[in-house]
């Protein structure tokens, strides 16, 4: 399975771009981290739904049906 770099530069320019978010508000005193402390596992769920999507759609592109790749 080979790494996709521009996928991974779009991943950590969204974490970037939410931290910096999550900063801004908080310069404008608005109580973001209560709200990322109890919504984090959301985060969990949507990168884990991330990873599967991706593959299971780089499986069904390679034509790999079996089980880790044996048919």
């Amino acid at each position: 399975m080979a790494k996709n770099p521009r996928r991974d530069t779009l991943v950590w320019g969204f974490i970037l771009i939410i931290l910096g978010f999550i900063f801004l508000l908080e310069t404008l005193h608005v109580d973001a981290w209560d709200e990322v402390a109890r919504l984090w596992p959301l985060a969990l769920i949507l990168w884990g739904s991330w990873k599967l999507y991706f593959g299971i759609k780089e499986r069904s592109e390679s034509g790999k049906t079996g089980y880790h790749g044996q048919e």
